[in-house]
């Protein structure tokens, strides 16, 4: 009976095994999604950045992997040591409390997964971190529960505007629950975009999930991201730090269009704009 058992379980252990890594792929892509999130998905929605499309490619290719075989490993030895000590199997204990050579080799393993894990991890922390020259720049201000944007004038700008979150009963077809906003932010695509992040009040952070972007706004402190995205679309965000009881009714919404449709924006924006707040210059390079 208990030899039925154990090939059963044994059985049971290794369909498991071969299921989890079948359903973490169709979960992953089942959460392939531009630009906004969709209901009950998983795994990083569809990247359009270069820096989105790193994080991505080190998700699904480096650490997925290993952490899948990791989880698979520690599963197959739980249960290889439930089976192989227990009392039946191994009615007489051994009195074995130290194994130095194993104990070497559970100590190496994990430095060396972590160097291997390290080498693209910090690529990619770099081109995140080292901003390009930038054809256009943006300043973001995190507000107690909006964003404020201001586009300088040497760059074709020189108007602000503030971005509020759509209420329902404000929503056109097609607009989605929660993300909409009032004023959306237009970028050109195939460009370079330096934002300039701060905050008025308390701290913020800026995060636009498909652009792989996401910086804190301090108060008092200007921080800087870019990003360049590679597709045209509309893409959603969220202010991800806590920041008071309306810090999930921010959202941020960037409209990235043709370098023609930016600058009749840019045009029209102007006037549009003309009186919201004062004009601003932003230097090239202000690292």
């Amino acid at each position: 009976m208990f030899n039925v058992n154990r090939q059963m379980l044994t059985r049971g252990a290794w369909a498991a095994a071969a299921a989890i890594p079948a359903i973490l792929c169709a979960g992953v892509a089942l959460a392939q999604a531009e630009g906004q999130p969709v209901p009950g998905g998983l795994g990083l929605p569809n990247m359009v950045t270069p820096v989105g499309l790193g994080t991505q490619q080190l998700y699904n290719m480096v650490l997925m992997p290993i952490i899948s075989f990791i989880a698979l490993f520690v599963l197959g030895l739980l249960i290889y040591v439930c089976y192989r000590f227990n009392e039946q199997a191994n009615p007489i204990p051994s009195k074995l409390t130290h194994n130095t050579p194993l104990e070497i080799i559970w100590t190496l393993i994990p430095v060396l997964i972590l160097l291997f894990i390290s080498v693209p991890s910090l690529r990619l922390l770099a081109q995140q971190v080292e901003v390009p020259e930038a054809s256009v720049t943006i300043k973001v201000t995190g507000n107690q529960w909006y964003w404020s944007y201001k586009y300088p004038e040497d760059q074709g700008g020189g108007f602000g505007f503030d971005q509020m979150m759509k209420p329902e009963s404000e929503l056109q077809p097609g607009e989605l629950r929660l993300l909409a906003v009032d004023n959306e932010a237009l970028v050109p695509v195939n460009e370079v975009i330096a934002v300039h992040i701060t905050s008025n009040d308390v701290i913020h952070a800026f995060g636009v999930p498909s652009f792989g972007v996401r910086m804190d706004a301090i108060p008092g402190r200007l921080n800087q991201t870019w990003f360049k995205v590679e597709k045209e679309g509309v893409y959603y965000g969220q202010c991800f730090f806590i920041c008071g009881k309306d810090h999930a009714f921010m959202p941020i919404v960037i409209r990235a269009v043709s370098r023609e449709k930016y600058n009749e924006w840019l045009a029209q924006s102007k006037q549009k704009f003309a009186g919201a707040g004062a004009r601003v210059r932003i230097a090239a390079d202000s690292r």
